[in-house]
């Protein structure tokens, strides 16, 4: 928007309806008239410029920014640039779209807000001059609102691993319900015990989970792609606030960045500011940032002050839209501001620092990082009621008594639990039999036998209608979508293989070479539980074969002769 005129011009607005406007036309003369001298004979311009503004319409505050920059400038040059604008806005507001400020500004790109502190301009930031009288606020340019689609669970584009931060390890093994914080060392004030969950914990028990103790959860609300930039939705965020906050868990929230400019940034913090708007977000929510040094991340080689200012664009429109903002690290990023600006993020926001030592809380009182933090991640390998997989564990140095109200009242639209995430389905039409029997589930799991609410017998028929990549088949059998392990099923009625029951993870057959992202244990049995069953130690650039994918989050691998396990979100295709 144009600013005030100091001294704003007059005109005869007695002579609005005076003359037709068919009679009166613009010469390339009438241009260089002095304003001056035709605003004191009231005639002239000044009907050419009411009559001018009428036609217009909706678009007449703009337009009379237009006239009154031609006339004072009188540079042919900026007129034409001034007349392609106001066709734009006319366009713009024809189309339904917001009006933007295009006036050209001058060289360098800068422009001073009332203090006369320089700031990068067409960032969308509001005005601090004061307002006169009548005039209205003006508000900010909205950042524009990405549409994104919902991440898979063996997305190779997500930058977030299973679990565990950046260098440190996964953590001791912890079960949340033994937990006694009155046993913790050196620890005062206010404390409360909680997790950060995304798709990667499938699908979720939140009843079970504040059963055993969790006072809060950091949920992930999304991710951008480290290569491709695309925006993702994580799979689980929706159910995951609702039943959370249906259970009576406090609830935080974190978005996985991978940004390279400070417009995608704010992107990305309008994005999370709508995912969370209709929940009660009490605790903090977070920038995280990882797997930024990988050659594939389009981050690789932005150095610490840029990527310190993305996480500040993140955070400031966080905070600007009511929330706690707070910056996640690994305590080897933070520490001696190794990776990141940690003076200035510090003293701008909450630390939610990761950092897992071989004792975990309360065993352990506190971080050992120095520097000062909020939040402490202390293991990636907790045991939660209610939650099937591995999951980080948290303690927070604050909390709160009182949940807080969503920004936006309306209801949030319920959802349910999708049984399908992150299973990636080949689409197929295909009549199937058991090669003997096995069971029909309504989810694609072992886990429980609660899910078993039938059996396929051999000879008995139902039609395929997915393969998935984990080793489950998605089947229509008698009006229902159930799942059935892939392998024991055949489209050759004549079949009659012999298999047993379903037992245990289900390993897909691979044949494929594999390196490790940085590192990785190799073990003799899928699971962290013992140190004894570590046989090997697998760094980036050694290549193996993988042979078996496990829908427990586990590789088998060919190791000496013998096969071994690695976690498979540690693992990546060699190059």
């Amino acid at each position: 928007m144009m600013k005030k005129s100091k001294k704003s011009k007059s005109f005869n607005a007695e002579s609005f309806f005076e003359d037709d406007w068919e009679e009166e036309v613009f010469e390339e003369d009438d241009w260089n008239i002095d304003w001056k001298e035709e605003a004191d004979k009231g005639k002239g311009a000044d009907k050419k410029l009411v009559a001018a503004m009428c036609m217009i319409g909706a678009c007449i505050v703009v337009v009379l920014g237009v006239v009154f920059a031609v006339f004072l400038r009188g540079s042919r040059k900026e007129r034409e640039v001034l007349e392609a604008q106001m066709d734009l806005t006319q366009n713009q507001l024809a189309q339904g779209e917001p009006v933007q400020d295009e006036f050209p500004r001058e060289a360098g790109g800068k422009e001073e807000d009332s203090s006369g502190k320089e700031q990068d301009a067409g960032l969308g930031e509001e005005s601090k001059e004061p307002k006169e009288d009548g005039e209205a606020e003006s508000l900010p340019s909205p950042v524009k609102k990405a549409e994104p689609s919902v991440g898979a669970l063996d997305d190779a584009q997500d930058p977030q691993t299973f679990g565990g931060a950046p260098n440190e390890g996964s953590g001791a093994e912890v079960t949340v319900s033994d937990i006694d914080r009155n046993e913790a060392v050196g620890l005062t004030g206010n404390l409360t015990v909680g997790i950060d969950v995304s798709k990667y914990q499938g699908t979720i028990d939140w009843q079970k989970v504040k059963e055993s103790g969790v006072e809060f959860a950091m949920v992930r609300v999304g991710y951008r792609a480290k290569s491709t930039g695309e925006i993702f939705e994580d799979p689980t965020a929706r159910y995951n606030m609702q039943e959370a906050q249906a259970a009576g868990i406090k609830l935080g929230a974190y978005f996985f960045s991978s940004a390279i400019t400070d417009k995608e940034a704010r992107e990305e913090a309008a994005f999370t500011r709508d995912m969370i708007a209709k929940y009660k977000i009490t605790y903090p929510v977070a920038f995280n940032c990882e797997d930024f040094q990988s050659p594939d991340s389009r981050q690789h080689g932005l150095d610490i002050a840029t990527r310190t200012g993305l996480a500040c664009a993140f955070l400031d429109e966080i905070s600007a839209a009511g929330y706690t903002p707070m910056f996640y690290a690994s305590k080897g990023e933070l520490e001696g501001s190794a990776y990141w600006d940690t003076q200035t993020l510090a003293g701008k926001y909450k630390i939610w620092v990761a950092q897992y030592p071989s004792l975990p809380y309360p065993q352990t009182g506190a971080s050992s990082y120095t520097g000062t933090h909020d939040m402490w991640q202390y293991t990636s390998q907790g045991t939660v009621a209610g939650i099937s997989k591995k999951t980080d564990v948290n303690i927070a140095y604050f909390g709160y008594t009182k949940e807080a109200e969503a920004k936006d009242d309306t209801p949030a639209e319920i959802v349910k639990a999708n049984p399908e995430v992150g299973i990636i389905f080949t689409e197929v039409n295909e009549t199937v039999t058991a090669k003997q029997e096995t069971n029909l589930r309504s989810e694609p799991s072992t886990l429980s036998d609660e899910t078993i609410v039938g059996k396929l017998v051999h000879g008995d028929t139902a039609v395929r209608t997915g393969i998935g990549h984990n080793g489950w088949s998605r089947l229509t059998y008698n009006g229902q979508t159930l799942y059935a392990v892939t392998s024991y099923l055949t489209t050759n009625m004549e079949d009659t293989g012999q298999q047993a029951p379903p037992q245990g993870p289900v390993y897909t057959p691979v044949n494929e070479q594999v390196t490790a992202k940085m590192e990785t244990n190799l073990r003799s049995e899928p699971g962290t539980g013992r140190e004894d069953t570590i046989v090997g130690l697998l760094h980036n650039g050694e290549v193996l074969t993988r042979v078996g994918v496990g829908d427990n989050g586990w590789s088998q691998l060919e190791f000496n002769g013998q096969i071994v396990y690695a976690v498979s979100s540690y693992l990546t295709a060699a190059q």
